[in-house]
């Protein structure tokens, strides 16, 4: 689990490799989880990927609300301190028609995922020096970041749904290749509790009525392929740190 944006381009050079010469079959790409939205992003300097629909979805509303906002000329801000941060905490835990008006629903997105350790949502409030010893400005940064990745996400539809809610085109003419990065078995939480079975039942009906799905996970079960894989730091909290693991691309 964790961010893609250290080997996006690995994993994309996988998915184009094993549909190689049946890429134009396919009008559409979709993210049923784009989290930080880096695999769709990187979509942009492939001209086939390029040439595709894009849709990124998530069950986070303030992230895609983040997006949505940053595409229509939003700006983050370069500074968050601990209260700020507290404060945005706080105001992600009420439901959605009750958040703070004082605190716009899209900077809430960007203090949760671009302040937080290892952009975990909320994950802690991320502390760090420079090579020089100087404190991180990690809002700065994750502001940087994002305004070098809007031009990238100018053409994605964004949506918040349940991944099996969300809208993915159909019809003779409308297949799609899917990229899962779904949370990984036995280690996030979705929401209240994902549950890998039917995420798998769900992507096996996918693969059955034509898309060509990929999922980023540890294992996968019977019939599923191992098409690339990597040995990666696994980020976890901020009192937990990190592990090694096996990165694993998976398709039929």
């Amino acid at each position: 689990m964790g961010s893609k944006a250290k080997y996006a381009e690995e994993i994309l050079d996988a998915i184009e490799h094993e549909v190689h010469a049946r890429i134009y079959d396919y009008r559409n790409y979709v993210e049923p989880f784009v989290g930080g939205a880096n695999m769709i992003a990187k979509t942009e300097i492939y001209p086939a990927f390029k040439m595709m629909n894009k849709y990124g979805n998530d069950i986070n509303p303030y992230v895609i609300e983040m997006f949505r906002a940053l595409q229509k000329g939003w700006t983050p801000p370069e500074r968050v301190d601990e209260e700020a941060y507290r404060l945005a905490k706080e105001n992600a835990k009420l439901t959605w028609k009750t958040s703070s008006p004082d605190l716009q629903i899209a900077e809430i997105g960007f203090i949760g995922i671009g302040c937080s350790y290892s952009g975990k949502w909320f994950g802690g409030y991320a502390r760090g020096n420079t090579k020089d010893g100087k404190p991180r400005n990690y809002a700065k940064e994750s502001k940087d970041n994002l305004l070098k990745q809007k031009p990238f996400i100018q053409d994605v539809i964004f949506s918040c749904e349940h991944y099996k809610n969300m809208y993915i085109p159909e019809g003779m003419y409308q297949k799609s290749i899917i990229y899962c990065d779904p949370p990984y078995a036995e280690t996030t939480k979705y929401k209240d509790r994902f549950e890998s079975v039917k995420f798998w039942d769900w992507c096996n009906e996918m693969a059955g009525i034509g898309h060509k799905v990929f999922v980023s996970e540890y294992q996968a079960p019977e019939g599923w392929r191992c098409i690339w894989e990597k040995v990666v730091n696994s980020s976890l909290t901020k009192e937990t740190g990190s592990k090694k693991a096996i990165e694993r691309l998976f398709t039929k």
